[in-house]
């Protein structure tokens, strides 16, 4: 697993024209930040992870500037702080894919690769970019979490997973289960809630900390 040949199936391809209107405006934003990163974002982390979490979709000035799921913009402070926090990363993280930071036992996806208006996907691109999470899913297979970071990713997953949505509400901290795989949610580590106090450091740790638990059975490190 995690060979060259096999991420080229898992991930989109460069420069991906599956969704019109996003294929436009990352063509936009290369004429806009023609430094920037401007493609579809691989998933950040080994595919033999027992834990992946799993985000809504690519910050303009953020993944899509950098190239590498929440870095480069506020919800990546927090997110790989806390990660790190909880041992589930190392190095420093400086807000650029060759900061040298890595995972461990953990990777990072989105429900939707490439950048949208607004940071808000249509409901055809999610739908559209689900075979690559879905496909990613299917090539972990140590897989025994997942973290999704609010209700447009967790309800991508539940699809990808085939299980019902009614059944495995999204609620912040919800643990649900589907078949080997426990299923966790939190509200996303966005600049917006966590200013708001929709979601606190606090709240976010605990979320993180339960999903190392749920990865990590009885009998492992």
């Amino acid at each position: 697993m995690g060979n060259a040949s096999e991420l080229l199936r898992v991930e989109p391809p460069t420069d991906c024209p599956l969704c019109p209107r996003l294929h436009a405006f990352r063509h936009e934003n290369r004429s806009r930040f023609p430094d920037y990163f401007n493609d579809p974002v691989p998933t950040f982390g080994s595919r033999e992870a027992r834990l992946l979490i799993v985000g809504l979709a690519p910050g303009l000035h953020g993944a899509n500037r950098t190239g590498r799921p929440f870095t480069g913009d506020y919800a990546g402070v927090l997110l790989y702080g806390t990660l790190k926090k909880f041992g589930l990363a190392r190095g420093n993280y400086n807000e650029s894919a060759d900061d040298g930071l890595e995972l461990i036992d953990c990777a990072i996806t989105n429900a939707v690769r490439c950048v949208p208006p607004e940071n808000k996907p249509l409901s055809a691109e999610v739908n559209t970019c689900r075979q690559f999470l879905k496909a990613t899913i299917e090539s972990m297979p140590n897989l025994r979490a997942m973290l999704s970071l609010g209700k447009i990713a967790h309800d991508s997953v539940c699809t990808a997973l085939d299980v019902s949505k009614k059944q495995h509400t999204f609620a912040h901290g919800a643990v649900h289960t589907a078949e080997h795989i426990t299923l966790l949610s939190s509200y996303h580590c966005s600049r917006l809630n966590t200013n708001t106090g929709v979601l606190t450091a606090a709240m976010f740790e605990e979320v993180v900390s339960r999903a190392k638990q749920a990865a990590l059975q009885p009998g492992d490190r």
